[in-house]
């Protein structure tokens, strides 16, 4: 199964992938994680990133489709399905990305998209602290560590994240659902678009998602 997945910051991407490569045994590809990956192997891609990022710069869209063609064309765990986040984030990178894919024999069969409120998301991100050293996620209501300010995992030092306030969310929403609607739009279009509901609370979300993964099954099961 190849999945894109979309939602804006805060409606659980990445709790949802773990959950999925648990229950699927699919990788979750996560474009941030391989652009930090590439920066701290130094490799002439990473130092390309770097450049924009020391710069104050965007990444440019031809940096992240190598990376992802890099990616895709050598590790073999791809093989047997991906769950891609954090890119497209335009309909513009969407149109690009089919191209690679379908060239590389690998095209997306779903976009699932995390479709969550903007009171739900300053919730959970104000909310949300983060350990300095192994970068574990807790939530001050929904999820706090057993000792306050102190990570469960390893002892490191939890902080809140300086664009976790209120007034930055709503603007990193508003600028997301701007750039995400034609995406969203593209992928119906063509059929593709799954929606959950991510304002309900994890348990229900993942049982939703499995809902949608058995339906997906049963249908090409019942094409072939």
């Amino acid at each position: 199964m190849k999945l894109v997945l979309l939602g804006p910051p805060g409606a659980g991407k990445g709790t949802l992938a773990a959950f999925l490569n648990k229950k699927l045994d699919i990788p979750h590809v996560s474009t941030g994680d391989m652009l930090r990956e590439e920066m701290k192997n130094n490799t002439l891609l990473g130092q390309e990133v770097k450049h924009y990022v020391e710069s104050g710069g965007l990444v440019p869209d031809q940096v992240v489709i190598k990376l992802i063609e890099n990616k895709f064309s050598h590790d073999k765990a791809i093989d047997k399905g991906y769950m891609l986040d954090g890119f497209p984030r335009t309909k513009v990178q969407a149109k690009d990305l089919d191209i690679l894919l379908n060239g590389l024999n690998k095209p997306v069969d779903y976009a699932v998209y995390l479709d969550a409120s903007l009171p739900v998301i300053v919730e959970r991100l104000t909310g949300r602290r983060i350990c300095r050293h192994c970068s574990a996620i807790f939530h001050v209501k929904n999820n706090p560590p057993k000792k306050e300010g102190i990570c469960n995992r390893c002892g490191g030092e939890i902080y809140q994240r300086p664009d976790d306030n209120e007034e930055t969310i709503k603007t990193r929403m508003s600028v997301y659902l701007k750039n995400t609607k034609p995406v969203i739009d593209y992928y119906e279009a063509q059929g593709k678009l799954k929606k959950v509901d991510a304002d309900r609370n994890s348990q229900e979300v993942q049982e939703s998602l499995m809902k949608i993964v058995h339906s997906i099954g049963e249908h090409e099961r019942g094409c072939c």
